[in-house]
């Protein structure tokens, strides 16, 4: 019987498998960097080791610290969550080695399929050699790891080298494993996949399908189960090939067969009219998948509970429980969708989703899984309020996830946590989340493809409505802080005018002689009350309370964050034009080959790069003319804001005044 399990891993899922364990009467051990001393993951674990360093080259991507911090601790088991060390079969050799129990697939099965080019050869299906134009456009794919880290997509075959190596550097940092292939891209096809769940008796469980295609950056943002509107043949032949994979490597333990639903960039809106959709395999992952919530929703089972009773070598019951209702999962970012989806560093300095079940809760039923899925919301965390979000590590700050009888009362009932949810401090991808599971693209089954971001971004990073009478709400809230009128006394005369502004908004209102506040733009807004830290507003007729909470310059009114305008120019924001500025604090890996002060550059063409939160940013050339000054170096970390170059353009040239 395993007594005390040292999770692998940091954030999130090192706090999901924390929760199971106590529920479980299981003593827990973290390890945290020097970055993440202070985390959510090292406060709940019973004990807790140090790795030294920040970079996860330094900690978590090292397997003999993570051993000897287990054997330290007096761990007897090991879980590596997902990424960094969860699918190197050198890892899972050296705890097992040590004398520990390893709560994960076999070494042999993680060397068959953690590496892609190899799951691939398993399979008969070979990688692309030599790349001609006739290929285009083709993926390069890290062989290792996944959430959409080394990866790019290649249309011009001018670019594949560059992306080799790009792709290349970012799996090295994010995995350890710099291998890299390539493949067939496939436009805009449905990201499907299977459940698996595999004792050291021969019992297989496939656990139904998810769908992931709603994705940025090749990364997962919205997932369901069971994947909707699969053509039944279909969906067996996707069950049956992922069974047949696992049987074939004798796999162990919870993984993940993945696929590319394909024929058109409406796979199954193409079949209704005829044609057949054909999935293609993508990967097994040989570990917990980030949305395997949506799964245990379904089918009201804990897979890390079961995850631990098949490690210590108990037998699965013959046959799965029966799925029930649907299920949706958001991943909330700490990024700005409008701005590249640029990760966002500071402190959350509230957090909370209403209805959400308490956190030393799993939902997902009975461990026998023959209970009922939870009725709640499901919020799966590494941050509570007051928490700090660095720079080193994804910008994920928490899964949400509903479960509901249909597909649509799912919908409507994630959107609606998210919506009331209080998020306050740095910019999150809330608003895009809420407006894409409202989506009537999204609604409907046969329009699900990976595309749906790039044909509808714009539209789902408009800002909100209401955001107009939110910068009211922030104005008014703020005169109310500071005594609410000019003065502080009474005047015979009318008050004159007071302006504030919030990002594009400008409010213009003035005290009244009954101690209120009257708006003179925008129109049509009537104040019912104001206080410090709440306003109530009459608009055509219907009257609307905002909750407001100013932190600095950054004010929350209800769901709307706004930024306060100065009133005077910071002379530290006075920059010369052509000034590119750092657009989140990270670490400079590289500047383009050959790039010097003097060069003459291109509109767009990339002239350095930075890695923050495990992800690469390119920095390119807004536009074309002469780099007059380069400051970024190679391994040198930056602050948001912080001036990397400066290129002065073919305009300014021509009329520098």
């Amino acid at each position: 019987m395993i007594s005390t399990v040292l999770v692998a891993n940091r954030g999130e899922i090192a706090c999901r498998v924390f929760r199971t364990c106590r529920d479980l009467g299981i003593s827990t051990v973290a390890v945290y960097s020097d970055a993440d001393a202070d985390a959510l993951h090292v406060r709940e674990a019973d004990a807790a080791v140090r790795l030294p360093g920040a970079a996860p080259s330094e900690t978590y991507l090292r397997g003999d610290l993570v051993v000897a911090a287990a054997l330290a601790a007096g761990a007897d088991a090991v879980h590596p969550g997902y990424g960094f060390l969860s699918e190197n079969a050198d890892f899972a050799r050296a705890v097992t080695d040590a004398g520990l129990v390893w709560i994960g697939p076999p070494p042999e099965a993680i060397e068959a399929m953690a590496s892609k080019t190899r799951a691939k050869e398993l399979l008969g299906i070979a990688p692309l050699g030599e790349v001609t134009e006739a290929d285009l456009p083709v993926l390069v794919k890290a062989a290792a790891g996944g959430g959409g880290r080394g990866m790019r997509i290649v249309r011009e075959l001018a670019e594949l080298e560059g992306e080799l190596r790009a792709a290349s550097a970012e799996a090295a940092s994010a995995f350890g494993d710099g291998e890299v292939f390539v493949e067939p891209y496939v436009e805009n096809g449905r990201h499907v996949e299977v459940q698996l769940l595999c004792d050291a008796h021969g019992t297989v469980w496939a656990l139904g399908t998810r769908d992931c295609s709603l994705q940025r950056r090749h990364q997962k943002v919205v997932e369901e189960a069971p994947a909707p509107g699969l053509p039944a043949a279909l969906e067996a032949s996707l069950l049956d090939t992922a069974v047949r994979a696992a049987k074939a490597v004798g796999y162990v333990g919870a993984g993940t067969v993945e696929f590319l639903v394909a024929d058109g960039p409406r796979a199954l809106g193409s079949a209704r009219a005829g044609g057949t959709p054909r999935a293609h395999f993508l990967e097994m992952n040989t570990r917990l998948q980030v949305e395997h919530p949506v799964t245990e929703e379904v089918y009201g089972v804990d897979l890390v509970a079961l995850q631990l009773a098949v490690a210590e070598g108990r037998a699965l019951p013959a046959e799965p429980p029966s799925p029930r209702g649907h299920a949706v999962e958001a991943r909330l970012y700490a990024e700005d969708p409008a701005r590249g989806w640029a990760p966002q560093t500071g402190v959350l300095h509230r957090f909370e989703v209403p209805g959400a079940v308490p956190r030393t809760e799993v939902p997902g039923g009975a461990r026998d899984g023959t209970g009922p899925a939870s009725g709640g919301v499901r919020v799966d965390t590494g941050y509570v309020s007051g928490d700090t979000i660095g720079v080193h590590y994804d910008p994920m700050l928490a899964k949400v996830i509903v479960h509901a009888p249909t597909r649509e009362q799912a919908l409507r009932k994630l959107a609606h946590a998210l919506e009331r949810a209080r998020i306050h401090g740095p910019v999150t991808n809330r608003d895009l989340l809420v407006a894409s599971l409202r989506h009537p693209e999204y609604a409907d089954p046969a329009a699900l493809d990976t595309g749906f971001y790039e044909r509808n971004l714009d539209a789902l990073t408009a800002p909100p409505p209401g955001a107009e009478h939110a910068a009211v709400a922030a104005a008014l809230a703020s005169a109310a802080s500071r005594g609410g009128r000019f003065g502080g006394g009474w005047r015979n005369v009318r008050s004159q005018e007071e302006t504030r502004t919030y990002g594009d908004h400008e409010v213009r209102y003035r005290p009244t002689r009954t101690g209120g506040y009257e708006v003179v733009s925008p129109e049509g807004v009537r104040v019912l009350s104001a206080a410090p830290d709440s306003v109530r507003l009459e608009v055509a007729g219907v009257a609307r309370t905002f909750e407001v909470t100013a932190y600095g310059d950054t004010v929350h009114a209800g769901r709307h964050r706004l930024t306060a305008r100065p009133r005077f120019t910071d002379p530290a924001d006075l920059r010369e034009p052509g000034s590119l500025l750092a657009p989140m604090p990270g670490t400079v890996v590289r500047v383009a080959d050959g790039l010097a002060v003097g060069d003459r550059v291109a509109a767009g063409q990339p002239l350095l790069w930075l890695e923050a939160m495990k992800m690469e940013h390119r920095v390119s050339a807004p536009a074309s003319g002469t780099l007059t000054a380069l400051h970024a170096v190679p391994g040198r970390q930056v602050e948001v804001g912080a001036l990397l170059a400066v290129v002065q353009t073919d305009a300014q040239e021509e009329d520098p005044v």
